[in-house]
């Protein structure tokens, strides 16, 4: 399976939000065309509509342009057979309860799917977090859509456990490159941990935006330390970008996940249960005083 990771530039030079898409679509079409299967954008990139919005709530005004106004025009050109794409994400509001959500929309093999972060950063505290996870199939793989914070979270890991999930991609947006060392290494470890592969790319650019302003990243591409990924690129980090538009692509093998799993006579990380940490219980040694020493078991940590 072939994937395309994009960044994407929000601060991109348009006159309109029909031309802010089409920065977008073609490159999408580009991918699917030079034999893409599926392609990811990043976390945030259609707040680069902002711009257009006027009055003062920015938020919902892009909501409203793009979910009922630009993705249904360009439902026709993401409906493709055999072909699948995470479309960054955008924030959604539920006209029915008021809440806005950061949320990607997913158009996989012409089903229209999403998904919502769960976590959510300080900056983003007019959002409402998500309330599930959804995994989908496509291309003889499992996949999960986790969004930039999320992929730092290792409670959220741990409920992949064992679900069988081959690939989780990761849209995200950060304003540091300490933002972008925290995603990317976490989703290395995600990689490693879960016997997975791990897609991240990133937004660049600078943005009209309450939410988010100047943005640097680019993509990285993670699998698990196994042997039967010896000869295989386990991490590829590409130049991490303060603006423009850049591809990276990666292949994808499912058998290879899959004989991985089966093999039980190395090392493996996601083959491993939670049955015992579950009972494990954590100890602090207290001394009355920092001078004293004690041979009191109770005191011991080790």
């Amino acid at each position: 399976m072939t994937l395309d990771l994009w960044t994407f530039d929000v601060g991109v030079a348009v006159a309109s939000p029909e031309a802010y898409a089409e920065e977008c679509l073609h490159r999408l079409e580009e991918s699917w065309d030079s034999g893409a299967d599926l392609v990811l954008f990043p976390e945030f990139c259609w707040m680069g509509l902002q711009r257009f919005v006027s009055g003062g709530d920015g938020l919902r005004g892009v909501s409203r342009l793009f979910w009922q106004d630009m993705l249904p025009r360009m439902s026709a050109r993401l409906a493709r057979a055999n072909k699948t794409v995470v479309l960054g994400t955008c924030p959604f509001l539920d006209e029915n309860t008021g809440t806005l959500r950061n949320r990607a929309p997913i158009f996989c093999a012409g089903r229209a799917l999403c998904q919502d972060k769960l976590n959510l950063t300080p900056w983003e505290d007019a959002l409402a977090p998500g309330e599930r996870l959804l995994l989908w199939e496509f291309a003889g793989l499992r996949i999960a859509v986790v969004i930039c914070l999320d992929i730092e979270v290792p409670e959220l890991a741990a409920k992949l456990r064992g679900s069988g999930v081959d690939l989780i991609l990761c849209p995200s947006a950060t304003e540091t490159i300490l933002g972008v060392e925290r995603v990317n290494r976490c989703a290395s470890a995600r990689a490693v941990e879960l016997g997975c592969c791990v897609a991240v790319t990133h937004l660049v650019g600078k943005a009209e935006s309450e939410l988010i302003d100047e943005n640097v990243g680019g993509p990285g591409f993670y699998t698990p330390s196994q042997s039967l990924f010896a000869q295989h690129e386990r991490e590829r980090r590409g130049v991490a970008r303060t603006h423009g538009f850049h591809r990276e692509r990666v292949e994808i093998d499912p058998a290879l996940l899959a004989a991985t799993r089966k093999m039980r006579a190395e090392t493996n990380p996601s083959l491993l249960t939670l049955n015992e940490i579950a009972k494990l219980e954590i100890v602090s040694p207290i001394l009355t005083n920092p001078n004293q020493t004690t041979n009191n078991k109770k005191q011991t940590a080790c």
